[in-house]
């Protein structure tokens, strides 16, 4: 009986389906942020070298680099904002190509 339980609780098990989750990059994106496409990301140096250029710019509250699908999520402080040029030339000086930025509504 031991054998029968413990071979349905394998069978069972083997065949759930695992659940995943969206990962969470803890940045909260409002209106007016930026989601930037970047090529050129394949390491966390690269990461960190965005996190301190734009953390250098009084405009930027946080960033959240993700390496996976290259993208660059820039939160702004209240009532601030950089504009498109200003991004792209903040990766292109850091020798980075950008693909597309996209504003959150």
């Amino acid at each position: 009986m031991k054998k029968l339980i413990l071979i349905l609780t394998v069978l069972v098990l083997s065949f759930s389906v695992p659940a995943y989750a969206a990962p969470d990059d803890g940045l909260a994106l409002k209106s007016g942020d930026a989601k930037v496409a970047v090529n050129g990301l394949v390491c966390d140096f690269c990461a960190r070298a965005l996190e301190k250029v734009f953390g250098k710019q009084e405009e930027v509250n946080a960033i959240n680099v993700d390496l996976d699908t290259k993208i660059i999520s820039v939160s702004f402080n209240e009532g601030q904002n950089l504009d498109d040029d200003t991004i792209t030339n903040l990766i292109t000086d850091s020798g980075y190509n950008v693909e597309s930025i996209d504003r959150v509504e």
